[in-house]
């Protein structure tokens, strides 16, 4: 059989997967007399997407992880930051910074620009339909629609942003979360409809997996609903995963079936909705009785953010090429707009506009190659990006 086309671990590391200049320019060097020549190279965002005002900095660890044990010094924001691309005076904000020689991770700058440009976009995208949810559960499911090779990257990044839960069992257990799923249209389609595939699920699957049942493969909506109630135990919700073509009026539908839930006795019983949903739908039913969002494409299909690596200092001068900043350089940000600036000195004293003083945010996670910062969880990181959110939201 042959393989499947995805690199492995060790493909990645070895550089397999680096644009081949790397490799060639590393050869040269070495060659030259200049493989040992320090440097200071920084990470930056030109510019964001969509026209986003702010990102989330996400996929942070898997670059750790990946260069740890070369000997270079590695800084970088803190993973889940809340940052903007510039600065006031549109100086690019470094996100991570590393010093040492360029032959020991030039060959890895592929790989590190896409640990963290992909994730990012994610990461972003989950925020940004958290904050359009206004706050309500949101189930990232959408791992369909990205190739199975980057599945826990997807997971890991939404559930960072602030999805609650994600689907598939390799994503879950990157973030010490269990699954969630609910059933899907082909389980009605093959047992012929609801209440054999709802009294099966009861009866097969295990107690502890929430009951949160498809009701729209067939029925109308209401009359899936009330099946749901009848065939499940314990049942803990309903998904409308309503076609576009047969929606209608989504708002009025929604409230319709919470009607007949709450008239039947059923208002323990939660409504999720999902099918094509993005932050812009989502903020468009956010304030009906919707309880929980499942949003899949809009996150994992997320633009990615346009990150480059630059090299800022050449044995301790500076040195840029045309359009960047040369200089080794700082990131500062303002605790209370959590506006970003730039300076050259790890000790300045930065005034925002909003007449706040900023703080340096930047930390060292490498020394020598060595981890000096502990490792930090998904939930850790997912709290600290829901706090921002909310300080962002009160402003």
């Amino acid at each position: 059989m042959s393989n499947l086309f995805i690199a492995c671990e060790q493909e990645v590391r070895d550089g397999k997967t680096m644009d081949i200049y790397f490799e060639r320019t590393k050869k040269i060097l070495d060659s030259k007399g200049f493989g040992d020549v320090s440097v200071w190279a920084e990470f930056t965002c030109s510019s964001l997407p969509r026209s986003w005002p702010w990102a989330i900095f996400c996929g942070l660890e898997e670059v750790v992880r990946l260069i740890e044990g070369h000997p270079v010094d590695f800084y970088s924001i803190p993973e889940g930051t809340l940052f903007k691309a510039r600065s006031p005076n549109s100086v690019r904000v470094p996100l991570m910074n590393i010093h040492g020689a360029y032959t020991d991770f030039g060959i890895s700058e592929t790989a590190i620009l896409g640990m963290v440009c992909q994730p990012s976009g994610i990461a972003t995208a989950a925020a940004r339909t958290k904050i359009a949810a206004k706050g309500k559960t949101l189930f990232a499911f959408g791992n369909r629609r990205m190739h199975p090779a980057i599945s826990g990257v997807i997971d890991r990044s939404a559930y960072i942003g602030g999805c609650d839960a994600v689907s598939s069992p390799f994503g879950a257990e990157l973030i010490g979360q269990k699954p969630l799923g609910t059933t899907p249209h082909a389980l009605m389609l093959m047992m012929g409809g609801n209440e054999a595939a709802f009294k099966g699920f009861d009866e097969i699957i295990e107690d502890d997996v929430p009951r949160i049942m498809l009701i729209d493969t067939f029925s109308d909506e209401r009359t899936g609903a009330m099946e749901a109630c009848k065939y499940v135990k314990n049942l803990k919700g309903v998904r409308l995963d309503t076609p576009g073509s047969r929606r209608g009026n989504f708002r009025e539908l929604i409230n319709e079936v919470r009607w007949e839930l709450d008239m039947n006795g059923f208002k323990n019983v939660d409504i999720t909705v999902s099918g094509g949903l993005d932050e812009f739908s989502v903020a468009e039913i956010a304030d009906t009785c919707v309880n929980s969002f499942g949003v899949g494409t809009s996150i994992s299909n997320a633009p990615t953010l346009d990150l480059s690596m630059d090299i800022v200092e050449r044995n301790n001068v500076p040195i840029s090429k045309r359009g960047k900043f040369g200089g080794r350089k700082y990131a500062y940000r303002c605790p209370d707009c959590l506006s970003m600036d730039v300076s050259l000195s790890p000790n300045d004293d930065i005034k925002c506009t909003c007449g706040c003083h900023m703080v340096p945010i930047e930390e060292k996670v490498l020394d020598n190659g060595k981890r000096v910062a502990p490792e930090r969880s998904a939930s850790e990181i997912r709290d600290y990006v829901l706090r921002q959110l909310k300080q962002i939201s009160e402003l």
